[in-house]
């Protein structure tokens, strides 16, 4: 590829969320030119280096001890040594603790480059069969009760298509308050262990969804894509029959004959043509 990373710079790394063969020829050459590379588990990602070759000092860089590490791997990249970020599977910084580390490098003007890769979020979008115009990503949703509960009724009236990431041993309780807030035919696809094996989309609604994971125990990492809701309809004007027979009149004056005119009101107000019409040739 030829690409020289520069002095001092964080490159953000996508990684592949599952198929070894989505790896990118620019994401491989980065991370084997890269000084050192900030791993979210270095066993998960020692493997992905062992099956190209690839031989990098690791730094563990993860939710619990990033406030830690990161200003080390400022301090580095400071000096001019360049950093590969990478999480377990997919971009970094998306529902990571990698986003806090690319703020970090913002506030203290290091360059910060994005090497893109697969994407759980937009790739579940993608093959749901559900909206993608407009969209809304949700992450994971909280363990503590109060944000949880805060966070769901946030979005229940979101007309947006919404993408969360959930757990198999969290999806029951999930689809649970999907189905008890959201509305159990609201549609849903259920996208389960994408580019592996295994992968599974399945489009159903959330009532039985919810009703077929009781029952069934839930593999792999999920992508569960949710319709937003619908558009409350317009709310239909009120006419009285005075206005009805004003909005006759006024297009009478447009060029309307009398009974054209009535007609159209009559569309308009839900009044009858009749009634419009004697209450216009009353008032002549």
């Amino acid at each position: 590829m030829g690409q020289t990373l520069e002095p001092g710079a964080l490159y953000v790394v996508g990684t592949p969320i599952g198929n070894l063969g989505d790896f990118s020829p620019r994401a491989r050459e980065t991370l084997e030119q890269a000084d050192f590379i900030a791993a979210e588990d270095t066993r998960v990602t020692l493997r992905l280096l062992n099956h190209f070759g690839i031989k990098k000092p690791l730094v563990s860089y993860f939710e619990h001890n990033k406030l830690e590490h990161g200003p080390l791997i400022v301090a580095r990249l400071r000096e001019g040594q360049t950093c590969a970020l990478v999480s377990d599977a997919g971009m970094p910084a998306i529902s990571d603790p990698g986003e806090t580390l690319v703020a970090a490098c913002a506030a203290a003007g290091l360059p910060v480059y994005v090497v893109p890769g697969p994407t759980a979020a937009l790739s579940a979008l993608a093959i749901s069969g559900l909206p993608t115009g407009r969209f809304t990503f949700e992450g994971f949703l909280s363990v503590n009760k109060r944000s949880r509960k805060e966070h769901l009724e946030a979005v229940a009236q979101e007309q947006r298509t919404m993408i969360f990431y959930e757990a198999p041993h969290k999806l029951r309780k999930t689809l649970s308050d999907f189905a008890r807030l959201f509305g159990p035919d609201r549609p849903i696809a259920l996208c389960r262990e994408l580019t592996k094996v295994h992968e599974e989309v399945w489009r159903t609604t959330l009532g039985e969804a919810a009703a077929h994971y009781r029952e069934t125990e839930p593999r792999g990492e999920f992508v569960l894509v949710v319709a937003g809701a619908q558009a409350p309809a317009a709310a239909e004007r009120e006419y009285t029959l005075e206005e009805a027979v004003e909005l006759a009149r006024s297009l009478g004056a447009g060029g309307l004959s009398a009974s054209e005119a009535a007609k159209e009101a009559a569309q308009e107000t839900g009044f009858k043509k009749g009634e419009i019409y004697r209450r216009l040739m009353e008032r002549e």
